[in-house]
């Protein structure tokens, strides 16, 4: 029986070990991992808005793909249960296809960017500051930089050039987890849905010289990451 006692409170404390080192105020928190951009893409028309075909409505819509890349987050306990975080990463790719216009040779895959998100979030944590568990959840501003935009090899063949896309300002929430592995190592996961809206440009001197089309993108992505995290 004793030693059933003995045994039971050994594991109950090593259990228990962590939770008195969870996040506190004045931490330091750095996150890595993958982290997966997918957009939902939901796109208006593609519209002729300079040339002699200004006005056109060329119809179909634009897609994006998704891409993984490494992940950062750098987190700072303002009180026991609030934080201001980073989110950073190596910059995404995205192919951009157009599908369904009226004009066939600009179906199919018109090029591609890349993109930095960097999003600036208050998080609240709810639990207990010692719990070895530490849901939350959290909302902020995000500014998508976009460059390195390019026209595809077989796109370019038929005569689109000069592809740009706008940078974009908006809002992120996002959910997520840590659990305490070690007084200072934790696993983490999260999921945050960003306001991203652009509109990308592309000339075709085949049409006409002078002749742009644009089309306005929602591209509102869901952003998943998974990794690792330290605690200063």
């Amino acid at each position: 029986m004793h030693k059933s006692l003995l045994s039971a409170s050994l594991i109950a404390l090593a259990l228990a070990a962590p939770l008195a080192h969870a996040h506190d105020e004045g931490d330091i928190i750095v996150r890595a991992g993958a982290i997966t951009v997918n957009p939902t893409a939901d796109s208006g028309h593609v519209k002729v808005d300079r040339g002699s075909l200004a006005g056109t409505d060329l119809g179909g819509k634009a897609t994006m793909s998704s891409d993984t890349q490494l992940g950062l987050n750098f987190a700072y306990m303002l009180t026991n249960n609030l934080a201001v975080e980073l989110l950073a990463a190596t910059p995404f790719e995205h192919d951009i296809k157009l599908k369904g216009t009226a004009l066939a040779p600009a179906n199919g895959k018109l090029g591609s960017l890349k993109q930095l998100p960097p999003t600036l979030s208050l998080v609240y944590y709810p639990l207990d500051h010692k719990s070895v568990f530490q849901p939350y959840v959290g909302a902020g501003i995000n500014y998508t930089w976009i460059f390195d935009e390019h026209v595809g090899s077989e796109a370019s063949a038929n005569g689109f050039n000069n592809f740009r896309a706008k940078n974009s300002w908006g809002m992120a929430w996002q959910v997520g987890a840590d659990y305490m592995l070690t007084e200072n190592v934790m696993i983490n996961g999260q999921v945050r849905y960003i306001d991203i809206d652009t509109t990308g440009y592309v000339d075709n001197s085949a049409v006409g010289n002078g002749t742009r089309a644009k089309v306005n993108v929602d591209v509102d992505p869901w952003v998943y990451m998974v990794g690792l995290g330290y605690k200063f």
